[in-house]
């Protein structure tokens, strides 16, 4: 017999709670004037991107985000301006968020997730471009059918290639293995997981793929490998400023990669 989870999903049949009622409700409860959230917005699971901005008066509450549980800050890379959400760690927390951040306006949402090394591709810190992830986790099958993988949009692959030779740590393009449960990468799920290729192993990617999918949403995935799985002291160190540099670094470079599909009248 399936799992509760494979059963009765219908995945082509509408949502009864939609996150557009959601957000009208937080406006209405919270006093929120309606207006749009920036076009670009980025996912920091670990909250250092916004810490270090806020830190450095750089980045302020952006002022029409009605989100019960998130705060959703503003900031400015390269002329544009980019919503930067913190926290939101997790395969069901962060699609929760996605869902929430397009029915606000946004029109590309980016995510850069802490990772532990599977395959190795050198010292951490380094990223990967998640190309396909591993769905090991329980969100994406809410969005579609089962399957091995969750992909990254063949268009968006391909504005991205060959996009950040400007970022200063390697950026490399493969698997992610994403799980639910941290302390459960077991000898046996790592080692299939390195027999499958798979560079890293974080907890968002695979159920913002199938989102993305479902919704036909612009969503790119990158894992910051910093960590080891802290087997030896001394792990899950990001490099400079908490890795903030070059994460931000990544992030103009893969906008302005992606330029063609934001709207002009937003370009700086």
């Amino acid at each position: 017999m399936n799992p509760p989870l494979l059963q009765n999903k219908i995945h082509d049949e509408p949502s009864v709670f939609a996150p557009e009622n959601l957000l009208r409700e937080a406006r209405r409860q919270n006093d929120v004037e309606h207006g749009p959230v920036p076009d670009v917005c980025l996912l920091d699971p670990d909250g250092d991107i916004v810490d270090r901005l806020r830190a450095a008066n750089r980045a302020e509450p952006h002022p029409h985000w009605p989100g019960y549980h998130t705060t959703l800050y503003e900031t400015e890379l390269n002329g544009r301006s980019i919503g930067i959400l913190g926290r939101a760690v997790g395969a069901s927390f962060a699609v929760l968020v996605a869902e929430q951040l397009f029915a606000a306006g946004c029109e590309l949402l980016l995510s850069i997730t802490s990772a532990g090394q599977i395959v190795p591709q050198g010292e951490p810190p380094y990223f990967v471009r998640i190309d396909e992830a591993l769905r090991d986790e329980g969100t994406s099958y809410h969005y579609r059918p089962p399957s091995t993988y969750a992909t990254l949009q063949s268009d968006l692959c391909d504005c991205l290639d060959d996009a950040f030779s400007s970022v200063p740590v390697p950026v490399h393009a493969g698997r992610s293995w994403t799980t639910d449960a941290p302390y459960r990468e077991t000898e046996t799920a790592i080692a299939a997981a390195r027999d499958e290729n798979i560079l890293a192993v974080e907890m968002e990617a695979a159920a913002l793929y199938a989102f993305a999918e479902a919704r036909d949403r612009p969503v790119v995935c990158f894992a910051h490998v910093t960590n080891q799985m802290a087997v030896d002291e001394g792990d899950f160190e990001k490099g400079e400023a908490d890795g903030v540099r070059d994460a931000l670094a990544l992030t103009t470079a893969a906008v302005d990669a992606c330029d063609d599909i934001l709207p002009k009248s937003q370009d700086a």
